[in-house]
């Protein structure tokens, strides 16, 4: 049934109706680690991504074989106060090289095995500056989170989320901050290159915003914050809720993004992982503060989705090990 939101009552509405993960089938995957050839619970956190799928898609033997990654692409009138040190036109040039194949997540998807698709949303047409008014209305919220829904391939086995929008790690310290508080200078970094001078004018933007828009609604704070990306973020992180899809978010933009779903209820989330530990200082505290444990810590902060693209190997490899190992009775090993 295809995800409709015309809302935010209808986005907070939805935390009472998403289907939950399976417990027979988490308890069927943890009995079955117990069985293999191994010591119990030497393999760490592969066993516990094992047991996270098998929950998700309603099996003992999850699979990873139809991974779909999602890259959303948005502009962003915020960088009219000067927070980006790359021009905006950077935004469109990267989607092209997307499409062209020639950027890292393009290379990491190959060989992970993972189908990209690139979904750029209205380019031409930043959304508004937030230190003067919001981002966007509702109405472009619930559209965006439409677009990300309509991505969604409701047959993948995983969902990867990635994205690109110069300025947005000023959007992501922004939702991050209205999500959790603390002071926007604990929530903002380098970026694409920002010096110092550039990330206490961010922290400056994002206070001016926080003191016109307040933090007192989660949702609406994609509203006066967030960028169509983030909406779409959003949405394709319902979808795959709905459709039971497990999430592998890439670092602290896609985290920043789903913050205000979290902020509102945090079994919104249940389904995700987080891909990769970004380097961005604001992306540690924001796990924290979610109490997720990134899968991968590479000090990378590229975004495009390529942390979550190369934690999909470490799933493969763990979902490899669970599917794949014989149990001490089928190797007829003692000690099981």
């Amino acid at each position: 049934m295809p995800l409709t939101l015309t809302s935010f009552e209808d986005v907070a509405a939805l935390a009472r109706t998403l289907p939950q993960a399976d417990e027979e089938s988490r308890a069927a995957a943890r009995a079955r680690q117990d069985q293999l050839t191994k010591p119990p619970g030497s393999l760490g956190g592969l066993e516990d991504i094992a047991v996270f799928l098998a929950g998700w898609q309603q099996t003992d033997r999850p699979t990873a074989d139809n991974a779909q990654a999602l890259v959303f692409a948005g502009n962003h009138g915020i960088c009219a106060q000067g927070v980006n040190p790359f021009p905006q036109e950077v935004t469109h040039q990267m989607v092209a090289n997307f499409e062209a194949g020639g950027a890292a997540i393009n290379q990491l998807c190959r060989a992970n095995g993972a189908t990209l698709s690139v979904v750029p949303l209205d380019l031409d047409r930043p959304t508004g500056d937030f230190t003067e008014a919001s981002a966007m209305t509702e109405a472009e919220v619930m559209s965006a989170m439409a677009t990300g829904a309509s991505a969604v391939d409701t047959n993948a086995d995983i969902l990867l989320v990635g994205e690109m929008g110069i300025g947005n790690s000023t959007i992501a310290a922004a939702l991050a901050c209205a999500s959790f508080s603390g002071d926007p200078s604990d929530w903002v970094g380098a970026g694409t290159g920002s010096d110092a001078d550039g990330q206490a004018l961010k922290a400056r933007v994002i206070a001016t915003g926080i003191a016109r828009h307040g933090t007192n609604d989660p949702l609406r704070a994609l509203a006066h914050f967030g960028g169509r990306e983030q909406a779409a973020i959003c949405g394709a992180v319902l979808a795959a809720r709905q459709a039971r899809i497990p999430v592998l978010l890439d670092g602290y933009i896609c985290t920043a993004a789903v913050a205000p779903l979290f902020a509102a209820d945090p079994t919104f989330l249940d389904h995700c992982l987080i891909g990769h530990a970004s380097a961005e200082p604001g992306h540690k505290r924001l796990t924290q503060a979610m109490g997720k444990l990134p899968i991968l810590d590479f000090n990378m902060r590229l975004g495009e989705g390529t942390g979550a693209a190369v934690a999909l190997g470490i799933v493969k490899s763990a979902l490899a090990c669970h599917n794949g190992m014989a149990t001490f009775a089928e190797a007829g090993v003692a000690g099981g």
